[in-house]
């Protein structure tokens, strides 16, 4: 079950059915490990799953008394947002349909950290997951002026966060993890 494009009323609707989920944060291209992780807390804990998408290039104008976020480009080009969003939704319905499982997806714009922590407070999310990012130098000169989002999450709300491996660990005996 995904929600693309949602009304306000709409939206609160759905934010009822989805009170105490998991949320995970997913880009294209990522693990689907940290995808089944979600899955499987999600079912531990008998709670719906949002996979969530943050549109990086959106920024948010305004948000209605009733929670409706309104967003405008960064770039005029919107294109790319919508269709990263596209690939996070057939990626999440490729790994849980057919699971038994309650899910939806939410496109959320702006920063990664904030947005997924006003999506956890308006669910009262029991979990947050999401991924350690890629090794390497663009990765690393992006976390730089960034930040790490599961730092930023673990020290800006009460929630817990289980981060999860996205490749294979690094050997002890390497001294430098990023070698790029």
């Amino acid at each position: 079950m995904t929600d693309a494009a949602s009304s306000p009323s709409d939206e609160s609707a759905q934010n009822a059915a989805l009170q105490k989920a998991v949320i995970v944060g997913m880009q294209p291209g990522q693990s689907a490990h940290v995808l089944q992780e979600a899955a499987h807390y999600a079912s531990l804990l008998s709670a719906p799953l949002v996979v969530a998408h943050v549109d990086v290039t959106r920024f948010v104008t305004y948000e209605d008394p009733d929670g409706y976020v309104h967003s405008a480009p960064i770039d005029l080009n919107i294109e790319a947002g919508v269709a990263e969003f596209e690939e996070v939704q057939a990626a999440a319905a490729a790994e849980l349909d057919g699971k038994g499982l309650t899910w939806t997806a939410r496109q959320l714009v702006g920063d990664p950290a904030l947005a997924i922590k006003q999506l956890a407070n308006k669910l009262d999310a029991q979990l947050i997951v999401v991924g350690t990012r890629k090794r390497g130098l663009g990765e690393s000169i992006r976390e730089f002026f960034t930040g790490s989002v599961a730092a930023r999450l673990a020290h800006r709300q009460h929630r817990s966060i289980l981060v999860v491996p996205l490749e294979e660990s690094v050997p002890d005996d390497q001294a430098e993890i990023w070698t790029e």
